[in-house]
């Protein structure tokens, strides 16, 4: 690592520790020719990844998107904040494992109208009619038809 005060080569790491996000670490390292000290932060690269809409057009990866429209969907339910980052970082990891370059945005569709089912079945028919285009009453019943016959 080259020193940002002297730009000798040489350097040498006094500390490290996990971050504060647990995802990267932090060193303190010291110059081996100026010996002053400053840190610096060790992070795993990820893979960029681009998602294919339904009209084949690519875009990159949004985490904002899927919190926006989970947010939408919970609004002015009992889900707090911390049950809708637990979900999307479900869904980000989930998709992030797949180790692909692109994903589809029906497969983070799908994923996402899994995981609103089970935390909550009002964000999840919320959900269900944006990202399925409900066409009708009749198409929106059906999908009530579904959840409830899954609890009997």
């Amino acid at each position: 690592m080259k020193c940002p005060f002297c730009g000798a080569e040489n350097t040498k790491v006094i500390d490290s520790r996990p971050a504060d996000d647990n995802c990267s670490i932090r060193r303190r390292r010291q110059c081996d020719t100026c010996l002053k000290r400053f840190t610096t932060y060790e992070k795993v690269e990820s893979i960029p990844l681009v998602v294919i809409k339904k009209d084949n057009t690519r875009e990159p990866y949004d985490r904002t998107k899927i919190e926006a429209g989970v947010f939408r969907s919970c609004h002015k339910r009992p889900v707090s904040v911390d049950q809708i980052n637990a979900l999307v970082d479900d869904i980000e990891n989930t998709i992030f494992n797949m180790e692909e370059k692109e994903v589809p945005s029906n497969t983070i569709g799908e994923l996402l109208m899994d995981k609103l089912k089970e935390l909550d079945e009002v964000a999840y028919v919320r959900f269900a009619s944006v990202y399925r285009e409900f066409k009708d009453v009749n198409t929106f019943m059906s999908e009530i038809k579904k959840i409830l016959d899954t609890k009997q």
